[in-house]
């Protein structure tokens, strides 16, 4: 499961920059063309991972997949600042990250019941024989159509794209840069990365962390927007805030069965989780509309202050206290993504696909958190000691509030 968690934050770190040349060079509607194509390769890719069973192809659908995944939001999130006035940025992207929230929430209960029907109910543990060849090939079947769907979807969508891909104006000559330089640095910085994450594999997890970081490092020594405070500090909060959301969102079953907190089954506490992305889907609607009023510094600070106290709450008491403490950290993360990213990009004019690249690479902080996170809970045998890591990082994520309160 590390793994594959693991593959689909490295997209980030990989496609940021490549992402944000092509954008850079195409323009964002053919940007998010290439994007939602290469999302449509990834779906395609799982129909013989599942058919064969390989779980490398499994990875590399993923990976793929991922990396579309990574060009459409280069594309779309400076694309959302900039159709419309400034004074309203934050509330857009807030409400436009709402229906990412909607399908974390939503999809893994609908869909596979959807997707499996009557074989969601069915737990392959309790087969055997030809009643498991049966419910695989079965299982196979449902989800070949199932990405086969997919394919077709995204491929409608990236025509419709297509068609309007000259709505928007696009000055190339505003965008670019020295592309040579950028991409020489790029594939410098590969190498670090390469090693590190196969040492990361073989268990050797903070060696293989420091690599990782070495090759963003050289990516953007030197980089104009890293002189801008307000963009680098920006940038760092994305890098702990997803790694903070997803180390809590990937502890929580194990949390919720602990005996002293709610003492649940694996599958009764799974079913918990949507509670937790379910908060974050409530607060970004609410969010949207609150932030047209209030400044969106101090609601930062406010609500990264709030998940501090509920972290506080969770692993000083027991019971469903401790277990509906930890599950509402999902509201108060709601905002925070949208709101760190339209704070640290504000103003950036021509170089608003490099900051959003830059902020995908941040992202990558969803594999590198909760690693750490798991690594403080093995050594300390206490998930609520590992809790501290996901604390500090919103505790810094409050900072960022304040000192971005007034507008660049």
């Amino acid at each position: 499961a590390m793994l594959v968690q693991f593959c689909f934050f490295t997209a980030y770190l990989l496609i940021g920059i490549p992402g944000a040349e092509l954008v850079k060079r195409v323009g964002y509607m053919r940007g998010a063309v290439v994007g939602l194509l290469t999302m449509m390769i990834g779906c395609i890719l799982f129909i013989p991972a599942s058919q064969t069973a390989t779980y490398g192809i499994f990875l590399a659908a993923l990976f793929i997949l991922a990396s579309g995944v990574v060009v459409v939001q280069v594309v779309t999130n400076p694309l959302i600042s900039l159709l419309g006035p400034q004074k309203t940025v934050h509330s857009r992207l807030t409400f436009a990250q709402a229906f990412n929230s909607l399908g974390t929430t939503i999809f893994p209960r609908v869909g596979s019941a959807l997707i499996l029907g009557g074989l969601a109910g069915v737990s392959a543990a309790e087969l055997s024989g030809a009643e498991l060849d049966a419910y695989r090939t079965a299982e196979s079947a449902a989800i070949v159509s199932t990405y086969i769907g997919l394919a077709v979807a995204l491929a409608v969508i990236a025509l419709v794209v297509w068609l309007y891909r000259n709505k928007l104006p696009h000055d190339a000559s505003a965008m670019r840069g020295d592309a040579l330089t950028t991409m020489s640095r790029y594939l410098l910085g590969l190498l670090p990365i390469v090693l590190g994450g196969w040492l990361v594999i073989q268990g050797f997890e903070i060696p293989g962390i420091v690599l990782l970081l070495v090759g963003p490092a050289i990516w953007l020594w030197n980089n104009s927007l890293f002189g801008r405070r307000r963009f680098s500090f920006g940038a760092l909060c994305i890098f702990l805030y997803v790694g903070a959301e997803v180390a809590i969102g990937s502890l929580i079953v194990n949390y919720l069965m602990q005996g002293h907190v709610m003492g649940l089954s694996e599958r009764s506490a799974g079913d918990m989780i949507f509670l937790y992305w379910g908060g974050a889907l409530v607060g970004r609607i609410v969010g949207s509309a609150v932030l047209r009023v209030v400044s969106p510094g101090l609601i930062l600070m406010g609500v990264a202050l709030g998940a501090i106290s509920l972290l506080l709450i969770s692993t000083n008491t027991t019971g469903i206290v401790s277990a509906y403490s930890l599950l509402a950290i999902g509201l108060m993360n709601s905002i925070m993504f949208p709101t760190i990213f339209s704070l640290a990009c504000e103003k950036l004019g021509a170089k608003a696909a490099d900051g959003s690249g830059i902020i995908n690479i941040a992202i990558f902080g969803g594999a590198v958190i909760p690693l750490l996170t798991g690594m403080l809970a093995d050594a300390s045998g206490s998930l609520a000691v590992a809790m501290a890591l996901p604390a500090v990082c919103y505790a810094i994520i409050a900072g960022f509030g304040v000192f971005a309160r007034k507008p660049a």
